[in-house]
């Protein structure tokens, strides 16, 4: 298969991602800079799908640009599940019930009804990819899924464990695509994240012990990744160089890997937007390192780019790849 590039962002509003919850924090000034995105993505070929939130969905500030963006079937529709700013307002604000997966089954059901039913409404189109947000995948998710006519998820992020916070733990998760084995009719395509080093199959228990409190105030993670002994890399531009981005590619693509996710947050797109662009510097920084990483990917790699359904409509007439 040839190496296939998945591009998702994460639409949704400007909030303050160290501080509590806030029902209130909907913002999405943010959301007018979408077509800087889109312009990027299209000037490499590349059919992204905006992930979109119930703010987003919901209001008319950033539903003219999203219109705009999904103009002429260049991009993808899908939806994004923020529990605390998407009613029914039925739950307490929590950290782990930040993630909706661990919401009751039809509280979970209702929230997902809810941004699935305003984004057909105001977009005219009925989203048929979903992310949750924070990863929030849960044991019932799949099957709720289903119900409501999605075909792709995007919720799984390897080598990534949101424990700590209440969340799920992705430190061994399959790495390519696959069909869910409850779920049959839904695609899931992680986001690519992964262990790289020369530590190999040791790396994610090494990760772990040197990622406790007492070795992280001495920079020892630090140390093993400026070692290449174990790196724990996502493909996304924020927080990542293109450096990075190149090597995780590379060291999958010797594993075997041959899809690989791209990801990001549309408030990157905006000066202030997110805590990886805080100045006009930083938003070029951002812009160039996608732009370099799609040169490469879709050049000097020998890839092509894919919407998620896309993949699905090819999974679905081949045999799949093996687990990873």
């Amino acid at each position: 298969m040839q190496p296939t590039l998945v591009v998702l962002v994460a639409t949704e509003e400007e909030f303050d991602w160290t501080g509590p919850f806030d029902r209130g924090a909907t913002s999405v000034r943010a959301a007018s800079e979408l077509p800087v995105g889109q312009r990027l993505f299209d000037e490499f070929g590349v059919r992204a799908t905006w992930l979109c939130d119930y703010p987003i969905a919901s209001q008319a500030a950033s539903l003219e640009p999203l219109r705009e963006v999904l103009a002429g079937g260049r991009a993808e529709l899908g939806a994004h599940l923020h529990p605390w700013v998407t009613p029914p307002f039925d739950e307490e604000l929590t950290r782990a019930n930040s993630f909706p997966g661990n919401l009751p089954e039809e509280l979970e059901r209702a929230k997902l009804e809810s941004i699935t039913r305003v984004l057909e409404e105001n977009v005219g189109r009925r989203p048929r990819i979903y992310q949750a947000g924070r990863y929030g995948f849960g044991p019932r998710t799949a099957k709720l899924l289903v119900e409501l006519g999605y075909q792709v998820d995007a919720s799984s992020c390897p080598a990534f464990d949101f424990r700590s916070e209440g969340g799920p733990d992705f430190t061994h998760a399959r790495r390519e695509p696959f069909f869910h084995p409850e779920a049959k009719s839904l695609l899931v395509v992680p986001v690519t994240g992964a262990f790289i080093g020369f530590l190999g199959e040791r790396a994610p228990h090494w990760y772990s012990r040197i990622s406790q409190p007492t070795w992280a105030r001495m920079r020892l993670p630090a140390l093993f990744a400026r070692a290449r002994a174990v790196e724990r890399l996502r493909l996304s531009p924020e927080g990542f160089e293109f450096e990075d981005l190149k090597r995780l590619t590379l060291a999958l693509s010797a594993r075997g890997q041959r899809v690989f996710t791209f990801t990001f947050h549309s408030p990157s797109l905006m000066r202030g937007g997110s805590s990886y662009v805080q100045s006009d510097a930083d938003l070029r920084r951002f812009l160039e390192r996608c732009r370099r990483y799609f040169d490469f990917f879709l050049g000097e790699f020998g890839g092509r780019s894919l919407s998620p359904l896309a993949l699905r409509d090819e999974f679905a007439a081949r045999p799949l790849p093996r687990p990873t």
